[in-house]
């Protein structure tokens, strides 16, 4: 596990490393893991990383290693899960000559240009990748797309603070924008965004017509949940913990592809994605 700054890590050791976790999701231990190094610019990494590292090292056991080179020597995969959206091409880019999996936590890039590049690093080494959001994996999302086969539009809620270190909908968008692209997929050929003091609004226009939007708020709301427009009408659901958390869904994908399955995610549908926010971003400074 590459960078400790991040609330995941902690849980992601639970669910791999206690075996009386009710979650717990077995074929892979995580076995070491780099702090990696704050970003002073953003207090969610510089005020968090210490406390996440004693938990790994002090409840889990895990080896806290003193630099990436040192993990690859005990490792079979990778989670990059450092918390700075800035930090990816720098990481990823030493992570890739090892041609061990990597999943990387959200988002994948902050601009298309770094995720085109981290893209084209992996493929010239030949090393697999996936990257997703948890909400992705939604058990209430993937319950209605299973109603819903082929959806003719789509739209998706959830909260949507702003970090200043994290460009516009990088941050919170992304959850929403998985959602949007696990049910549409990945050819969105236009996007436009507005923004209000409460609300963020980007509407995306796919390749043979469908309409998608994802839709953020600063109201103190923190419910995620869409809706699926059909032929036979719209689909609509909340996104809610359930007895098993998304996160757990999300993880066991992950493990699956370290396992060597194929990524679950089109790297296409992620690149996708990184273009679809920064389309929002671009629309939202154009306005």
């Amino acid at each position: 596990m590459i960078g400790l700054d991040n609330s995941r890590v902690v849980h992601f050791a639970r669910m791999l490393n206690e075996e009386s976790h009710p979650h717990r999701v077995p074929g892979a231990r995580l076995v070491a893991a780099w702090p990696g190094h704050p970003s002073p610019d953003f207090a969610m990494s510089a005020n968090r990383l210490d406390g996440y590292v004693r938990e790994l090292r002090d409840r889990h056991g895990v080896p806290i290693a003193d630099s990436i080179e040192e993990v690859a020597e005990s490792c079979d995969a990778w989670m990059l899960e450092a918390v700075d959206g800035r930090t990816r091409l720098e990481l990823f880019g030493r992570m890739v000559p090892y041609g061990k999996p990597i999943f990387v936590d959200k988002p994948f890039a902050l601009s298309s240009a770094d995720a085109e590049e981290m893209n084209r690093l992996a493929a010239e080494r030949g090393t697999p990748w996936m990257s997703c959001s948890a909400l992705r994996y939604a058990e209430a999302l993937s319950a209605a797309l299973q109603g819903e086969e082929a959806p003719l539009g789509a739209d998706f809620y959830g909260p949507m603070p702003l970090e200043p270190t994290q460009p516009g909908c990088f941050w919170y968008g992304i959850h929403t924008a998985e959602m949007l692209f696990r049910a549409l997929g990945p050819d969105c050929v236009g996007v436009r965004a507005f923004r209000t003091p409460e609300h963020d609004v980007a509407v995306g226009i796919w390749a043979d017509g469908r309409i998608g939007t994802i839709r953020g708020s600063r109201t103190g709301n923190e419910q995620f949940g869409g809706v699926l427009h059909g032929r036979g009408g719209s689909r609509a659901f909340e996104v809610r913990e359930t007895d098993k958390p998304f996160l757990a869904a999300a993880l066991e994908e992950a493990v699956r592809f370290f396992s060597g399955e194929q990524s679950p995610i089109d790297p296409r549908e992620t690149l996708a994605i990184v273009r679809f926010l920064e389309a929002a971003n671009r629309s939202l400074q154009e306005d």
